[in-house]
């Protein structure tokens, strides 16, 4: 897929003023500072699409970019240890739960992991709702060019074998990615631009 238009459409924290069209949606998320708007720049090939900051917890609101007027890119506040108020906070776990479960267009979530780490109890929580909500999910391992490939390897197999052991009986799907040098970018936008040939012939 080539990327020729990513326009911004709109910010909110209510699921009810999201762009009505029906257009398929990819929801991107991840813990603060996981990569996510580096990674939404690397896929768009847009250097200031989503805005980056040293600062965990810079996106708070849902941001809507529309990709060649044919599908929604969807940049979700991250979760973790972001520097806001615990009310603030409750009310990003209100909207962002809001959104996955109110959401029909959604078709796709990519959970972003960051790879030089062991499996984090926040991430499996995350997904385990996303599995027993019955929202489909992609992993993407973020940062790899700052880890080894046998080190990327024996941390993707570890997290293979922790999921195998709770609520699924395989890996989910998985891509492995760097913002740096822009691996992962081509498998990630085939693998969205299969799915959105499967939704049009259905339509």
């Amino acid at each position: 897929m080539k990327i020729k238009t990513a326009d911004f459409v709109i910010s909110n924290s209510d699921v009810a003023k999201c762009p009505k069209e029906i257009l398929p949606e990819y929801a991107f998320i991840g813990r603060s500072n996981v990569g996510k708007s580096s990674l939404i720049n690397m896929l768009t090939d847009r250097n200031k699409l989503a805005k980056i900051s040293g600062k965990p917890g810079k996106t708070q609101l849902i941001n809507h970019f529309k990709i060649n007027n044919n599908w929604f890119l969807v940049d979700l506040p991250g979760y973790g240890y972001a520097k806001v108020s615990k009310t603030v906070k409750q009310t990003f776990q209100s909207f962002i739960k809001n959104y996955f479960l109110q959401r029909e267009q959604l078709i796709c979530t990519f959970v972003l992991i960051d790879s030089r780490l062991e499996p984090q109890k926040i991430d499996l929580e995350f997904m385990r709702f996303l599995g027993e909500s019955g929202i489909p999910f992609c992993i993407i391992f973020t940062k790899i060019d700052k880890i080894k490939l046998s080190q990327l390897n024996r941390n993707v197999e570890v997290y293979s074998k922790t999921m195998t052991k709770t609520m699924w009986e395989t890996m989910p799907q998985h891509f492995i990615s760097s913002s740096t040098n822009a691996s992962g970018r081509k498998e990630i936008l085939e693998f969205i631009d299969e799915i959105n040939q499967k939704v049009e012939k259905k339509n």
